[in-house]
């Protein structure tokens, strides 16, 4: 049954930590125009332009799972602008600007003229389709009549001179629809809000500062996370000591053992992303930079730094739960006092020498006046004399 209870609350503590890391605008939503900006502006084919037109006037959007409600689907600044409500941090005023450029490309009648683009193309692709099934049977058509094989006799449905007649009125066809594709295409660039969409993307200190912004971001977000999930774990650790200690001190068993097992499981979560923000977080960063420049292309050398890095840093967490566990457990002074065992704390009767449920002898022999004396107290009982290496 208790292990059943730590699946349920760890599956609920990791539910927990998902939704408020989510809190925090990652770097693509803070900056939801930085890689379509980036893509473009890497893209050195001759046609980019109509390419970034076309990737407008078609993306598809999904709501993100944060919000519960979804923007009306195809107002790019609106979605950049609901990313960020009820959320911390700010969508950049520039990709805002930059979703509000595209919302102005993105129009019923410019949708029109893509859905004819794409009407032509189709037809082009279904010509060709067909031209390569008449070339086939045309070369075929040609090797029968060079052997002076019967037309009756051919496997071929087309003969020679109908295919070629063919194919050259599909060849003409296509040569037609490229040449409108070209003209709607040119209209559309023509456009005055395609040429402002081009010019702010020609904007290079515009977008220098999306890059400087969405890169700090990207190098702070996971500790940001860190930060958020430990404060979420927080009053459950505090919650779970307060209780085992209560417990451990009114010898209520069964709720110290379960608070025990919950402050194990909301450890283990924070531990996981300790060492996760360890992995990819700024001292990830920080450490690559540092190697980088030092070492030049070794970048593998951050692999052997990890490697020494996070055990110190597990055997640091050990010793500090150790700390926490002796600090926990009243001192031998004050078990004597209460008369507790001084191995298991649990309640001893009538000046007991053995405890009854762990079988801990609590006396040994001074070495003065040789009678039993209390473990672990600096001073005999009896005469008073100094037991120095207390057992």
């Amino acid at each position: 049954m208790i292990i059943l209870i730590d699946i349920f609350i760890l599956v609920n503590v990791f539910n927990g930590l998902n939704d408020i890391s989510n809190w925090v605008l990652s770097p693509s939503e803070a900056y939801p125009c930085y890689e379509q900006w980036r893509t473009y502006r890497e893209n050195t084919s001759s046609d980019k332009n109509i390419q970034q037109i076309k990737t407008i006037l078609n993306e598809e959007y999904t709501a993100p799972s944060y919000s519960p409600t979804s923007p009306p689907p195809r107002a790019f600044e609106g979605r950049f602008q609901q990313a960020g409500q009820g959320r911390l941090g700010t969508v950049s005023s520039t990709c805002l600007a930059f979703g509000a450029a595209k919302d102005k490309v993105d129009t019923p009648a410019n949708q029109n003229v893509e859905k004819a683009i794409d009407q032509r193309q189709n037809t082009i692709n279904n010509l060709e389709a067909s031209n390569r099934n008449i070339r086939a049977q045309y070369d075929s058509t040609l090797l029968e009549k060079i052997a002076g094989q019967n037309r009756d006799q051919s496997i071929n449905a087309v003969g020679a001179e109908r295919a070629k007649a063919q194919l050259d009125s599909n060849n003409e066809k296509i040569a037609q629809l490229r040449s409108e594709i070209k003209k709607l295409e040119a209209d559309l660039l023509a456009k005055p809000e395609s040429a402002e969409l081009f010019k702010f993307l020609a904007n290079n200190d515009a977008f220098n500062e999306v890059e400087r912004g969405y890169k700090n971001a990207s190098f702070w977000y996971p500790t940001i996370q860190l930060s958020l999930q430990s404060l979420f774990l927080l009053p459950l650790l505090v919650g779970a000591g307060l209780i085992y200690r209560f417990a451990e001190r009114k010898r209520y068993g069964l709720i110290a053992l379960i608070s025990w097992h919950l402050l194990i499981i909301f450890f283990i979560p924070l531990i996981l992303k300790i060492f996760e923000v360890l992995q990819v977080g700024a001292l990830f960063q920080f450490l690559f930079e540092i190697i980088t420049k030092l070492f030049g292309g070794l970048v593998f050398l951050v692999s052997y730094a990890y490697i020494l890095l996070i055990p110190i840093a597990g055997f640091i967490l050990i010793k500090v739960f150790q700390k926490i566990n002796v600090r926990s457990k009243a001192s031998p002074s004050s078990l004597v006092q209460q008369s507790r065992c001084l191995n298991c704390t649990r309640t001893l009767k009538h000046n007991e020498s053995y405890c009854p449920h762990c079988g801990y002898h609590q006396d040994h022999e001074c070495h003065n006046c040789h009678q039993p004396t209390y473990k672990h107290l600096p001073y005999c009982r009896n005469c008073g004399a100094e037991q120095g290496s207390v057992s």
